[in-house]
């Protein structure tokens, strides 16, 4: 790795999907704070803080990696490696009626007319993929793939046509009425979103990104909540997955030069109270600060205190405060 890029310094910013973060528990919501944090650092954000349906608040100072490498990045088991204009494959579940396929076929066809972003073209499933969805009894968002191997198969074969990055559609019944549509509770899709996406990137050691596709793509005229409001005037959330894949980081075992390793990760910035994952637990084995934000929660319960690690992670009220800190250190 050379000294340049051996001392380059990022941040990570983490929003778990599917816990009801009051920031980014939603579509694309987490974005602003995001981009005031990439203003002043280089930063890592997980899909989930950025996608927006037919909207992206991705900027040219992020990282758009997905949470499994996320983990991967910070256990030192994987290095980063920047990319631009990535060639981007798609898998779409062969569960999805014709018409809403055509209408996500013509939204790539409309992506690459107006960005010229290189799609190489998408793959069908030999099965469907069975996609089932629910919240736990605690509230968390979950479910299963019944078949995820049909969607490890054309993803191998995407990669085989020379897909850097791979895009996934899946098919899902459509979701009760809740409290999603009013800026409250859970998205119940977004746990087995990262499910998906966890286990392709895993298998296939490239960037993968999951959108739902739904039967039912009228657009209700109905006035929803701001923060989700991307999701309500589009049939289709692939558009932000392409915009975010395009340039994300590609992925590699050994630290090649010009990679970014977790020697490089300046600190961790997270909900207050969802502390008790391993990329947590991971940073503070590494010495790498982790800031603990109490003006985003979530549905879960674990904080610092929880994990018996209070000494070890530092509580702010606001992601300002974070920002501010980034700024002092800088100068």
């Amino acid at each position: 790795m050379n000294e340049e890029k051996e001392q380059q310094k990022v941040s990570i910013m983490i929003v778990p999907t599917g816990i009801g973060a009051s920031i980014g528990g939603y579509a694309g919501d987490a974005s602003r704070y995001a981009q005031k944090i990439a203003k002043k650092m280089p930063l890592i954000v997980n899909p989930n803080i950025v996608n927006a349906a037919v909207f992206s608040g991705i900027t040219e100072n992020m990282y758009y990696v997905e949470g499994w490498n996320i983990e991967q990045f910070v256990k030192g088991n994987i290095c980063l490696c920047p990319s631009k204009n990535n060639k981007i494959g798609i898998i779409f579940d062969k569960a999805i009626p014709q018409n809403v396929l055509n209408i996500h076929i013509n939204t790539l066809n409309a992506i690459k007319t107006v960005y010229d972003i290189d799609i190489i073209g998408y793959e069908i499933t030999k099965n469907k993929a069975g996609i089932e969805f629910y919240n736990t009894q605690t509230g968390i968002s979950s479910g299963n793939v019944n078949n995820p191997e049909t969607l490890l198969e054309a993803g191998q074969k995407l990669i085989k046509k020379g897909a850097d990055v791979i895009a996934v559609v899946c098919f899902f019944e459509e979701p009760p009425e809740d409290d999603y549509e009013t800026g409250k509770g859970v998205d119940i899709v977004g746990g087995i979103e990262a499910v998906i996406s966890h286990y392709l990137s895993k298998k296939l050691l490239c960037p993968c990104v999951h959108a739902p596709a739904f039967e039912d793509v009228t657009i209700s005229s109905d006035i929803v909540n701001p923060k989700v409001s991307s999701e309500y005037i589009t049939p289709t959330f692939l558009p932000c997955l392409m915009f975010g894949l395009q340039n994300a980081p590609l992925i590699k075992k050994d630290y090649s030069q010009n990679c970014l390793t977790y020697k490089n990760i300046h600190s961790i910035v997270i909900p207050h109270n969802c502390t008790g994952s391993s990329i947590v637990l991971d940073a503070i084995d590494k010495k790498i600060p982790v800031y603990a934000i109490k003006e985003n929660s979530t549905i879960l319960n674990v904080n610092s205190y929880s994990i018996q690690k209070q000494n070890d992670i530092i509580e702010l009220s606001t992601y300002d405060e974070y920002i501010k800190i980034l700024e002092m250190e800088i100068k």
